[in-house]
């Protein structure tokens, strides 16, 4: 009988750590992102045209000047081959709208300065892809009259030098990128008219 009572007090504390070790799931059931380990860092994203979930100034849109504003970026970690940039918007009536998408950028670099060429190679080595514009190079918002829109401007830190074609569409450059992020981060920035 004493037997039995250690082996099923046994079965159970192992039971109890087994389910205590397991990941905490959130209000729909899937584990939470900050009890998974994770290789991807996050670099803070910053712009002196605007704030993050701040109003992008007109001279970054279609309805001003359309030049691509600047951004920064910190916090990315040793390795860095290459840097890529998207810019979506996901509130466009036909869904998520495409304004920018720009790789191959130096490893040195931690900013873009605003008005980039629209041009598909750079002199420094960068390369820009389509956007939904269908024009390569960033093309600003430029959205229906109602509701503000957000802007999602992501950098991705790649380990890994790419070496892909100028033109890509963002979809062939998250192909592309899938395994090689080592950090990214996001600005957000509001427009509408």
């Amino acid at each position: 009988m004493r037997m039995i009572v250690v082996v099923v007090t046994a079965a159970l504390l192992v039971a109890g750590m087994a389910y205590a070790q397991r990941p905490a799931a959130t209000d729909y059931g899937q584990v939470s992102e900050n009890m998974m380990e994770t290789k991807v860092k996050l670099l803070n994203v910053t712009s002196p045209a605007f704030e993050d979930n701040g109003r992008i100034p007109v001279r970054y849109t279609g309805d001003g000047d359309d030049m691509s504003p600047p951004l920064r970026w910190q916090g990315a970690p040793e390795g860095v081959a290459e840097y890529a940039v998207i810019c979506e918007d996901p509130d466009a009536p036909g869904g998520t709208f495409i304004h920018w998408v720009m790789y191959n950028i130096p490893p040195g670099y931690d900013r873009l300065d605003e008005g980039i060429r629209q041009e598909a190679e750079l002199d420094n080595g960068a390369m820009q892809g389509k956007t939904d514009f269908g024009s390569v190079g960033y093309g600003g918002p430029a959205p229906p009259r109602g509701k503000l829109h957000r802007y999602e401007f992501t950098v991705y830190a790649l380990g890994e030098r790419l070496n892909l074609p100028p033109g890509l569409t963002r979809d062939e450059l998250v192909e592309a990128m899938e395994g090689h992020v080592l950090a990214k981060g996001t600005i957000t920035g509001l427009y509408g008219r």
